[in-house]
């Protein structure tokens, strides 16, 4: 993957060749201080009045992963686009060091796509099975970087995020998305052929973001701590990365570095809300 690395600001030349090389990046220290205060007492809000409680991905790996007793247990803490709700998450998004970082590695214009909340409970919150992203929400290229904004120090008792280092390379996949009954479940890739054991731990730090590629097969083990293991995914891309379906399909994102090009024939975004609004 090329990219123009007299344009870096955040980022060091080998920072960027390497998470090309391997998919993935761990960022130090991108939130410090109060707004990192902030941000942490804002997730605990939002995981009180908004967020979704439930068993999360379904499949036949959850077999896999866990017994019968914790995956009985087994519970997830999500939301989508916490910028909807918190002011402090909306700057989050647009910390000059976070989008300044993905310039480095995009090489140019970056465009905001998504943000998701990931909370595994105490003692049995939900594991993840090896998978890529590209599963829910794919793109016509790997110009999209997924970034995990860690509001807890993560290692092996809490589910540190997993990957399998250079897997990038071998671009998407077929997952899993029916179980052996027949009945749809949440994308993944097939548990005998791809396994944690074969990944490479990142623990992280609070403060920290790991960025990886689109591609980038990951997963994580289960948190059997007495905390909480909170973090927020931050997905930003190359404007001109066109989507195919899933997450967010046909929404422009904020454009949080350099700008978007037109080309030719594309029409401004419509925003108007209603057919009726459209013809005043």
């Amino acid at each position: 993957m090329s990219t123009e690395l007299s344009s870096l600001r955040i980022l060091s030349e080998r920072q960027v060749e390497q998470f090309w090389e391997r998919g993935f990046l761990r960022i130090e220290q991108v939130f410090v201080g109060d707004e990192l205060d902030e941000l942490d007492a804002e997730m605990d809000r939002l995981m009180v009045e908004w967020a979704n409680r439930h068993s999360g991905w379904s499949g036949d790996w959850r077999k896999v992963y866990m017994d019968d007793e914790t995956e009985q247990q087994s519970k997830l803490v999500a939301m989508h686009d916490l910028w909807y709700y918190s002011a402090a998450w909306a700057r989050a998004v647009l910390n000059p060091r976070l989008t300044g970082a993905m310039a480095d590695l995009l090489g140019g214009a970056v465009e905001l796509h998504h943000s998701t909340m990931h909370v595994k409970p105490p003692e049995t919150g939900h594991p993840f099975p090896m998978h890529q992203d590209n599963a829910f929400y794919p793109h016509k290229g790997n110009r999209f970087i997924d970034t995990l904004v860690h509001l807890d120090d993560t290692g092996p008792e809490n589910g540190e995020i997993r990957f399998l280092d250079g897997s990038h390379r071998l671009g998407p996949l077929d997952h899993v998305r029916r179980t052996a009954e027949g009945e749809p479940c949440t994308p993944h890739l097939p548990t005998d052929q791809w396994r944690l054991d074969d990944t490479v731990a990142v623990p992280a730090q609070r403060g920290d973001v790991v960025a990886f590629d689109l591609y980038t097969i990951h997963g994580s083990h289960i948190n059997r701590t007495d905390r909480a293991r909170r973090m927020v995914r931050v997905a930003y891309r190359d404007p001109a990365n066109e989507q195919i379906s899933g997450q967010s399909a046909a929404r422009p994102g904020w454009i949080v570095a350099g700008g978007r090009r037109r080309g030719a024939g594309v029409e401004l975004f419509d925003t108007h809300s209603t057919p009726n609004e459209r013809d005043r």
